[in-house]
């Protein structure tokens, strides 16, 4: 996968289009990531130990892989991701600039 935990990303398409965020956590089997404050939901719960009042809760769902695109580190504009060796590790690095990701 292109994106990481961590990076931050802007959804390019979608319900969601223009919004940007970090990464939160990425499940590449599924090829899908979950982004703060992106593709909210409303999400039931039933009252339980830690949230005795239960009630209607709104939190983020996963969304996509191939709907977002990591920021460039340098501009702050998105960008494609590349790879390069770098001293004997794999390293992704920013096309527009040229920058190495986190």
């Amino acid at each position: 996968m292109h994106v990481k935990k961590g990076d931050k990303v802007v959804v390019i398409t979608g319900k969601d289009k223009g919004k940007q965020g970090t990464v939160l956590e990425a499940y590449p089997k599924k090829s899908r990531v979950l982004v703060e404050g992106v593709n909210m939901v409303k999400k039931h719960a039933k009252p339980s130990q830690d949230n005795p009042q239960g009630g209607i809760l709104n939190q983020e769902a996963p969304i996509h892989v191939s709907n977002v695109m990591p920021l460039d580190p340098k501009t702050g504009e998105v960008t494609r991701v590349g790879y390069k060796v770098e001293n004997g590790k794999k390293v992704r690095i920013a096309k527009k600039s040229g920058e190495i990701i986190k």
